[in-house]
C-alpha cells in the first residue's frame, strides 16, 4: 500500500485540505498507515502534478482544499479491484524474535513481554479512540469501523501471543 493510494482514497470520500487529512490519518488510520505532515503534503503535491488531484479552493495562510479527478478516482479502483498486494508482510518485531536465542533468557522474556505491553497498549488507545468517533452511516464510518476493529483484534492478538511465549522461554 502507498500514501498515494491512502490520500486518493480518503479524497473520494470528501475532499479536504492538507491539514483535515492529517486529522483523518490520525483518527482513522493511524494503526494501519501512519503518516507525517512531510509525507502528507509532499504527497498532494505528487498527486496535483499527475493530474489525480485538483485544489477546489484556497484560503487564508495558504490553505488549499483538494478533490480528487476522475483520473485520481480511476487510479484509486484500480488500486483497490485490480491489483494485489506487493512483497511478503515484513515485520522487525517478529525478525528480533526468530533471533531471541541470541540474548539470555531473561532479556528474551522481557522483549516478549514488552510485545504483549505493546498491544496492551494499542488496545486500549484503540478503545479510547473509538469513544471518540462520531459514527455515521457514511462508507468512512462504515469501513472505518472494520479498520478500527482489525485493530483491536490484532492487538488483543498480539498480548495474548506474547504472554504464551513468555512461557515458552520460561
Amino acid at each position: 500500500m502507498s500514501l498515494r493510494h491512502a490520500v486518493l482514497g480518503m479524497l473520494a470520500d470528501e475532499p479536504g485540505s492538507g491539514y483535515d487529512l492529517l486529522k483523518r490519518f490520525e483518527r482513522a488510520m493511524a494503526n494501519v498507515w501512519p503518516a507525517t505532515q512531510s509525507q502528507l503534503y509532499g504527497e498532494l503535491g505528487k498527486l496535483e502534478a499527475a493530474g489525480m488531484i485538483h485544489v477546489v479552493a484556497e484560503g487564508p495562510r495558504g490553505r488549499k482544499e483538494y478533490e480528487i479527478t476522475e483520473a485520481g478516482l480511476g487510479e484509486l479502483r484500480h488500486w483497490l479491484i485490480e491489483s494485489e498486494p506487493t512483497g511478503p508482510p515484513r515485520s522487525a518485531a517478529l525478525l528480533r524474535v526468530y533471533f531471541l536465542g541470541s540474548v539470555a533468557s531473561e532479556q528474551a522474556r522481557g522483549y516478549l513481554a514488552g510485545m504483549g505491553e505493546s498491544g496492551r497498549e494499542r488496545e486500549r488507545w484503540l478503545e479510547e479512540l473509538e469513544t471518540t468517533i462520531d459514527w455515521g452511516e457514511d462508507n468512512q464510518s462504515r469501513y472505518g469501523r472494520l479498520v478500527l476493529e482489525w485493530g483491536k483484534r490484532f492487538s488483543v492478538m498480539q498480548r495474548e501471543w506474547a504472554e504464551w511465549a513468555v512461557k515458552q522461554v520460561e
